[in-house]
């Protein structure tokens, strides 16, 4: 099959574009110019210059494919740069949309996110569901993901939380660390995504994607603890009466490492029940501590 594909230099991009060559596929990834480097070199990849948010660049772009896949997706905001919530989530799915409808595209798979929903608290659960609205309201044969917080090597949340644990002797943590979430591997994601162009009857549905357990975000620190070989990982618990002020004074800083939106979302969990989605595909989903042994094991 012929695959169109959005979000390919992503961390989750990279996954499902390895997958998709791994199982035969051709794939067509669209490509901001200057980032083709990010991509492998295979006879089986061809190389789109473009941008989902510039419809203009999308003439053409699908014709001859046979599904969409589209991963494009941020989670911050950088305004001053043009990067928006409403810009990379709506605008550029919108405009998927209206290309595949008129180049012949029938299958589009679509990225979104555990929590979106209608009047979600955070501006970013609130367009992902914007954009799966959109999605839904298509003629096309659609399928959607929303998967709970994704992990795997070289992923943001992963270096991030063990680079904390190796070099501090005190994790830092935002309240009282109970809040839970369902930590999916990306190869599982990618899985699903593969699995999905080969399953019609999975056209029309929305799929929660998880790990096989959930996890408190202090337990969640205690495995990568195990992982990193460390008997204890010590936390401090930040009260959020002084954290929230703190964190909406320096969001406007790109080096801080959360945003007002980032820390809502956290502290409302991130849980869901991935049985639906890994029974429809076929799938067994690592745990976090399965994973991390995989990923920072010795």
């Amino acid at each position: 099959m012929r695959v169109f594909l959005t979000g390919s230099t992503g961390f989750v991009g990279h996954e499902v574009l390895k997958q998709l060559l791994e199982a035969g596929h051709s794939v067509r990834c669209l490509v901001r110019p200057g980032s083709e480097k990010k991509l492998p070199s295979h006879p089986q990849l061809e190389i789109r210059s473009g941008d989902a948010t510039d419809p203009a660049s999308l003439g053409g772009a699908l014709e001859g494919c046979e599904a969409a896949i589209h991963l494009v997706g941020i989670i911050r905001e950088l305004p001053a740069r043009g990067i928006t919530f409403a810009k990379l989530h709506v605008e550029a799915t919108r405009n998927l949309l209206e290309a595949a409808h008129a180049q012949g595209v029938r299958r589009f798979l679509h990225m979104s996110a555990n929590g979106s929903r209608e009047n979600a608290v955070s501006a970013y659960h609130q367009t992902k569901w914007q954009a799966e609205e959109l999605v839904r309201a298509s003629t096309l044969d659609w399928t959607i993901f929303r998967p709970s917080l994704i992990f795997g090597a070289g992923g943001e949340f992963v270096t991030m939380i063990a680079s904390l644990i190796r070099k501090l002797p005190v994790v830092p943590v935002f309240g009282d660390g109970r809040y839970r979430m369902t930590p999916v591997a990306v190869e599982d994601v990618a899985k699903g995504f593969v699995a999905a162009l080969q399953q019609p009857e999975s056209a029309g549905q929305a799929y929660h994607c998880g790990g096989s357990k959930s996890y408190s975000y202090d337990e969640m620190l205690d495995a990568f603890g195990q992982a990193l070989g460390k008997e204890k990982v010590c936390k401090i618990h930040q009260p959020l009466l002084l954290m929230k002020p703190l964190v909406s004074l320096l969001e406007s800083v790109p080096a801080f490492p959360i945003t007002s939106s980032q820390l809502t979302m956290l502290l409302e969990g991130n849980e869901c029940d991935p049985k639906p989605w890994s029974d429809a595909f076929d799938l067994d989903p690592i745990s976090l501590e399965e994973g991390l042994q995989r990923i920072l094991g010795s």
